[in-house]
């Protein structure tokens, strides 16, 4: 079973949408709640300790109507079923897409379960303190090396988990910039740090690199048998592993049908078991299962991801808005603006559709935003009153964690606040100034979630996996190759080349060779 390769803007539901739009464009969703007592009723889902409110987009019962049959005319639902029956969707790259069975613990993979317990016996021997260092010391500092999925994934659930955490002190580095290299660390001890060395193929020059420099560093003061007692790796290239030094004991393995931007879930998550403990990784993997398990079953018009991937082809391929905002109001999640742009724009920024030809549409979305009350005060104006639609998820929650209720309420008011006055503006009212005039009519989505849990959180975080898929079907793309992140590694090795034998002949550009003379003077 393969994925369907349908043109979406040759089947009949896209004409249909293109005709609804010309109804709709001019169309007030201030009016349409005026006429609607019911609407916010009508255009929201409770599921779990999610509601979701999409009642304030510039849509009809027609809209949705359209749209859920835009879907099922490109056969969706045989793409889902596709995915999580093990289908190579992944054709370019001749790969199933199976981190959703990561986490599908009524199903679970052996090798699946192998690996996480692994796992949970080494982050219960790192967080008690029977893992020592090779002076007997305890870990109290973690290092991951790696970058993209191997980086982004487990550094914005490690913050956003930051409530749970224990005494473990948890680094990233990921960048190869020796700067950032040394400044991470230069204040650690090596008699009690651990480093997780996170690359798929072990080739990865960002990673490779940073990881040498700091095995070079530990071995200053500490001799190459003291590396089986600080550095550990996951990786599907064990014989590079080994090369490295690391001991075979300690290497945790992945597959290739793991794509590096969803495999947080894998054992890359190892420095999340080990920052919050292994119980709270695996309720973070049963959130996201749960929410695999709605997208699988629930009737399209029902399910989360598909609305939330609905909406935006709407606003994405027929107002032509350029990008949507995710603005969570937690500084919990303040990395998961980050981590959404590599899953969202690295999966769906594509030109090509699944036929092998050059698509004529939009595909792809731009993600950009931060932290409500933050963005407010930084970007909000251009939301407001800027000429650019701009969609705009909120995310927040019923509880807070600490339990200060003034602070609280504050927050969510202004989270609340903002999705009223993006709809609402002035309109109805007569403004003192031209300076002061708000059109509202700017669409949102509310994520409201009871309360900031590892389970929630695994539920968020596969919901917006789910969407992104949702997104790649419709566009009929391959989501889950990244052929233009090769080509950058492939040209920056000639650079590099370049540079190292101060041979500028080795590259084309005449710019780019102008750069490399300035360096070298």
């Amino acid at each position: 079973m393969s994925l369907p390769k349908i043109n979406p803007t040759k089947t009949k539901a896209w004409n249909a949408l293109q005709a609804h739009f010309s109804e709709m464009k001019a169309e007030k969703m201030q009016d349409l709640f005026a006429t609607d007592t019911a609407r916010s009723k009508k255009f929201s889902i409770e599921w779990n300790d999610f509601y979701f409110d999409y009642s304030k987009n510039r849509i009809t019962d027609n809209t949705k109507a359209l749209l859920i049959d835009l879907a099922k005319e490109v056969k969706l639902d045989e793409a889902i079923k596709a995915q999580f029956t093990g289908a190579k969707i992944n054709e370019t790259e001749d790969r199933a897409v199976l981190h959703t069975a990561l986490r599908d613990f009524t199903e679970m993979k052996p090798e699946v379960n192998d690996v996480l317990q692994k796992m949970k016996i080494f982050s219960e021997a790192i967080i008690s303190g029977s893992w020592t260092g090779c002076t007997d010391k305890p870990i109290t500092d973690l290092v991951n090396i790696g970058v993209g999925g191997s980086d982004l994934g487990p550094k914005m659930v490690t913050e956003a988990l930051h409530f749970y955490k224990n005494h473990l002190n948890v680094h990233f580095i990921s960048n190869v910039d020796g700067d950032h290299v040394m400044e991470t660390i230069q204040g650690l001890n090596p008699e009690t740090t651990l480093f997780i060395v996170v690359s798929k193929s072990f080739t990865t020059l960002e990673t490779l690199t940073n990881a040498n420099t700091i095995r070079n560093w530990f071995l200053e003061k500490h001799s190459e048998a003291d590396i089986e007692n600080h550095f550990v790796a996951v990786s599907t290239n064990k014989e590079a592993v080994l090369d490295f030094g690391i001991a075979s004991k300690n290497i945790f393995p992945m597959w290739d049908w793991v794509g590096g931007r969803f495999s947080l879930w894998s054992a890359v998550g190892l420095s999340i078991s080990c920052a919050v403990g292994y119980d709270n990784f695996e309720e973070l993997l049963k959130g996201a299962h749960k929410m695999d398990n709605h997208f699988q079953s629930s009737a399209l018009d029902e399910n989360i991801p598909v609305i939330l991937a609905m909406l935006s082809i709407w606003y994405a391929n027929f107002f032509e808005a350029e990008s949507e905002a995710v603005i969570p109001y937690s500084e919990y999640l303040s990395k998961l603006v980050t981590y959404l742009q590599q899953a969202v724009m690295e999966s769906n920024g594509k030109g090509t559709d699944r036929n092998g030809k050059k698509v004529d549409y939009t595909t792809g979305t731009i993600v950009w935003g931060d932290t409500g009350t933050n963005a407010q005060h930084a970007f909000f104006q251009l939301i407001h009153q800027g000429k650019r639609l701009i969609p705009v998820d909120f995310i927040a929650f019923s509880e807070s964690l600490h339990g200060n209720k003034e602070h609280h309420t504050k927050l969510i008011s202004n989270c609340f606040a903002q999705s009223e006055a993006l709809l609402q503006g002035t309109y109805g009212k007569e403004a003192k100034s031209p300076f002061k005039q708000f059109e509202g009519n700017k669409p949102s989505n509310t994520i409201l979630i009871k309360k900031l849990t590892p389970h929630t959180l695994g539920s968020l975080l596969a919901m917006y996996e789910h969407k992104l898929f949702v997104q790649g079907v419709i566009w009929n793309i391959f989501s889950y190759d990244q052929w233009g992140v090769e080509l950058g590694k492939t040209v920056a090795k000639n650079v590099m080349e370049a540079i190292k034998t101060n041979d500028c002949s080795l590259i084309n550009n005449q710019s780019t060779k102008d750069l490399l003379n300035k360096i070298s003077k």
